[in-house]
């Protein structure tokens, strides 16, 4: 691990971690709470190390302080959610890979709460090192694998660390304008800070240099398309919605969020696109169909409760109640609040 100023969320992480493991590398970057003290307690191994704006720098140090054959990375803010002593065993007793791990991020969403599911990769042989000023990749060609092993994460909760990351990214974005994976980075910085329309600019250079082939460039599209409704950029995507619907056929979240595009759309512009309603419905059938899966980074509920839920409001507004009373009470099953309230509207 590498921190600074991390009191508040140290304990938990290295609790969580700390059966699993033979030793716990911490190495502090500068901090001025009582990080260190903390991870000390817990029986980690603390170095010093001086902040160089490159987070390679900082991981490539950590991991020449490790004495075993084996790395598992968590940052401060994360912590291990389930019981993975066995899974890791048998990851790393069979042949040599890269495990990817699962890590559920909380974040701010329109109705509350929301979180997101991604898979990072975190488990590896400790000799490998990283390149990359942010967001750092390992340099290896090994297999990647998902293992059963899963985080929770709310550093983007709390939003403490994009006044950090977008000068690092904005520097890197200087020297390399073409990077689709840094545009596509802070553009996430920004949509953080709820500023759409820089967001908006950074994923349309990200779409237009990506490589669709590319594992994270499905997420660039649903990104972008949030960011034109929130910047009201709305006739610019439909396009990039029409091809992504055909293009990922698989993946929840670009339909959901083209069923909210749809609505946003005709809300904006009834006359020229009233055509599109059935789109609506269309899209979140689909993503029921398609389900929860882990073949994509993918906010959670996209292929159940939130797909239910949207698609029960759709049912709402055009007067067939009875199948958005079925939907709200699918969702409700599933604890999500804003259908529970529908749901007693509906009723009383």
């Amino acid at each position: 691990m590498i921190a600074k100023n991390e009191a508040a969320v140290i304990g938990r992480c290295l609790e969580s971690v700390k059966p699993l493991v033979d030793e716990m590398v911490v190495v502090d970057t500068g901090s001025s709470d009582n990080t260190k003290e903390i991870a000390l307690s817990y029986g980690a191994l603390v170095y010093d190390f001086q902040w160089t704006d490159n987070f390679s720098d900082a991981r490539n140090f950590a991991l020449s302080k490790t004495t075993c054959q084996w790395a598992l990375v968590l940052d401060a803010d994360d912590y291990i959610t389930n019981d993975c002593g066995p899974a890791l065993r048998q990851f790393i007793e069979g042949v040599p890979a890269i495990g990817r791990v699962k890590i559920i991020d909380k974040f701010k969403g329109k109705d509350g709460d929301s979180y997101a599911q991604s898979f990072v990769s975190r488990l590896y042989p400790s000799h490998l090192r990283y390149s990359g000023v942010i967001h750092e990749q390992l340099n290896s060609d090994l297999p990647r694998i998902i293992v059963g092993i899963e985080y929770n994460h709310d550093g983007y909760y709390q939003n403490t660390r994009s006044q950090r990351n977008i000068p690092l990214l904005q520097k890197v974005l200087a020297t390399d304008p073409s990077n689709a994976y840094y545009h596509y980075q802070i553009a996430k910085e920004y949509r953080g800070l709820e500023d759409h329309a820089a967001a908006y600019n950074h994923l349309e250079q990200a779409y237009r240099h990506g490589d669709p082939r590319a594992g994270f460039y499905p997420n660039i599209v649903v990104d972008l398309v949030y960011a034109a409704m929130g910047c009201e950029k709305l006739k610019e995507v439909l396009e990039v919605v029409q091809l992504a619907r055909s293009k990922w056929q698989d993946y929840s979240d670009i339909h959901f969020v083209s069923g909210l595009y749809y609505l946003e759309l005709i809300m904006k512009h009834t006359a020229k696109y009233m055509n599109l309603l059935p789109e609506i419905e269309r899209c979140y059938l689909t993503c029921l169909e398609i389900g929860e899966n882990n073949q994509y980074d993918s906010v959670l509920g996209t292929g159940s409760y939130l797909a239910y839920h949207n698609l029960g409001v759709f049912y709402e507004v055009t007067g067939a109640l009875e199948n958005a009373k079925s939907c709200y009470e699918k969702a409700s099953k599933e604890e999500y609040e804003p259908s529970k309230v529908r749901l007693r509207a509906m009723t009383h």
